[in-house]
């Protein structure tokens, strides 16, 4: 995904302007959540780049209209976007956001790129490898190690079925180390090898896990529905995601 840096960073750019502005536009959309005028700018920039780029692949991204199942269901691939992951976090003003695209192609995430814009910090996929970008130094994932076992959690989702599984996890490995982190920075924790293990047992859609399933995987990682242990899916008829894991301990997700 080295091609699309640019065009997440031109998003980022657009994205930055809005957040050092006192109005950040906010509304409520249907299904609760926020928006805001940064998550419209930033789709328009992507959404234009990739019709440029790939004029041949359809785009499923948060802020566009969801094409009926009728019509998805006959892709072989498709681009899943998320132009601003953690519009929570964004609205807090705690840079813990981040612009999420990813590659779907024949029932499988195979590319991803995820970049934080008020970090500098970028992740993202190159012939089945993951590297990250910080501090303008480029290193391969996983390229880092937690010195006891590490858990990451959301900022804005701590909810008791998540604290409860930190409970199991103490059971099983004595002291555990919790991190609150917003977004898809999360996953990406467990990509780099900062955290061992994000449990997701609440809401998220195709969109939000999409560019960070692509990293984890190809940092050597897994990230598994929670229940099964069977991959993640996606262009599904609901995007809605099943409760999931993300882990750098085992091939089903298991604790």
């Amino acid at each position: 995904m080295r091609e699309l840096i640019p065009t997440v960073k031109k998003a980022g750019v657009e994205i930055l302007k809005i957040y050092a502005k006192d109005d950040l536009g906010i509304e409520i959309k249907d299904d609760d959540s926020p928006i805001t005028l940064a998550d419209k700018a930033a789709n328009k920039v992507i959404v234009e780049d990739l019709k440029r780029l790939f004029p041949d692949i359809p785009i499923l991204s948060e802020e566009s209209r969801l094409m009926p199942y009728e019509q998805r269901k006959s892709w072989s691939e498709c681009f899943i976007v998320d132009p601003i992951d953690g519009t929570k976090e964004f609205i807090k003003r705690n840079g813990e956001f981040t612009v999420n695209i990813g590659l779907w192609k024949d029932g499988k995430m195979v590319e991803g790129i995820i970049f934080a814009p008020a970090r500098e910090l970028l992740y993202f996929t190159d012939n089945g490898e993951a590297f990250r970008v910080k501090e303008g130094e480029e290193v391969k994932l996983p390229c880092e190690k937690t010195e006891k076992f590490t858990m990451v959690a959301s900022n804005s989702h701590l909810n008791d079925a998540t604290k409860a599984h930190l409970d199991l996890l103490q059971t099983k490995h004595g002291d555990v180390e919790l991190k609150r982190v917003g977004s898809s920075l999360k996953m990406c924790m467990v990509a780099e090898g900062s955290a061992d293990y994000y449990p997701r047992l609440g809401p998220t859609s195709e969109w939000d896990t999409a560019a960070a399933q692509a990293i984890v995987e190809a940092s050597g990682a897994t990230m598994v529905q929670l229940d099964s242990g069977k991959p993640m899916q996606y262009n599904k008829v609901d995007i809605l995601n099943p409760h999931f894991v993300v882990s750098r301990l085992t091939t089903k997700g298991e604790a």
